[in-house]
């Protein structure tokens, strides 16, 4: 009974962290939220997509 407590646990937290992390990129204007040129994305959608494909 523990371990699946713990195992609920430790998902529970990970989804959660997941999610406040999503809320606060969003609340900082990013739209792609995860790409390393996020906030060029929020300017110009097509800027981080060709940045990314010359490295």
């Amino acid at each position: 009974m523990l371990p699946g407590i713990l195992a609920t646990l430790v998902l529970v937290l990970t989804v959660g962290g997941a999610i406040l992390y999503l809320v606060r990129a969003r609340k900082k204007g990013q739209k792609c939220i995860g790409c390393p040129y996020a906030s060029a994305c929020a300017k110009k959608s097509a800027a981080c997509h060709e940045a990314a494909e010359k490295e």
